[in-house]
């Protein structure tokens, strides 16, 4: 069997990720994007770097406790940066690294898609509950 480099061994798991299989690292990673908070977390920083607080105004009805644990998960994922500037007080941003930047554009499609088809989907719901789906 022919020795193999550390870039070949990332190439042959990459080609056996397997997102539809529980234990994939994929699968992981998808239901953490598919995390609310995530998506408007990330949409939210895609227009430059925030501090938290402007983040808890920016995103209606998160929970402090909600935000520190999606900020720290995306910075864990590589997703966000944190910088901590030494002062009184200290100020501390976010912002999205390059990985996180191209998450963005597939984020910010879906956030305007669900904005410019609410209403559709107001009215599949409708039509749905009124024929009490039996479709």
């Amino acid at each position: 069997m022919a020795t193999m480099t550390a870039a070949q061994r990332r190439e042959q798991a990459r080609a056996e990720y397997d997102a539809f299989i529980r234990g994939c690292p994929t699968n992981q990673l998808l239901d953490r994007l598919s995390d609310k908070w995530v998506s408007l977390v990330v949409s939210a920083l895609a227009g430059g770097a925030m501090r938290y607080s402007d983040l808890g105004r920016r995103i209606a009805g998160v929970s402090p406790k909600m935000l520190t644990q999606t900020l720290r998960s995306l910075e864990r994922d590589g997703i966000v940066a944190r910088t901590v500037t030494p002062s009184v007080p200290v100020r501390v941003d976010y912002e999205l690294t390059q990985l996180g930047h191209s998450l963005s554009l597939l984020l910010l499609a879906v956030k305007d898609w669900a904005e410019t088809h609410i209403e559709e989907v107001h009215e599949a719901r409708e039509r749905y509950d009124g024929s009490d789906g039996d479709q």
